[in-house]
């Protein structure tokens, strides 16, 4: 199984970074307010960067890494 780390733009242009095993599934759950409470009133939200591993341990060690980065950051991974 893979797992996912990614990060979404939310329509007021912050960053959300997640991880997930279906990458289709969970951005649908940001759209429809299902998501997190942080998502739920910037919907809709958009795929900006993903990254698959192969263990969930990993997808949380990259997941902490980014949430660590600045905001400026993120931008340049995002590319």
């Amino acid at each position: 199984m893979s797992w996912y780390v990614y990060i979404i733009e939310c329509n007021d242009g912050k960053l959300y970074t997640g991880i997930t095993t279906d990458l289709k599934r969970r951005l649908g759950e940001h759209n429809s307010g299902k998501g997190c409470k942080f998502s739920r009133s910037r919907a809709p939200v958009k795929l900006v960067y993903s990254h698959s591993t192969s263990s969930r341990s990993k997808a949380l060690k990259k997941e902490a890494w980014i949430k660590s980065l600045s905001r400026k950051e993120k931008l340049l991974l995002i590319g």
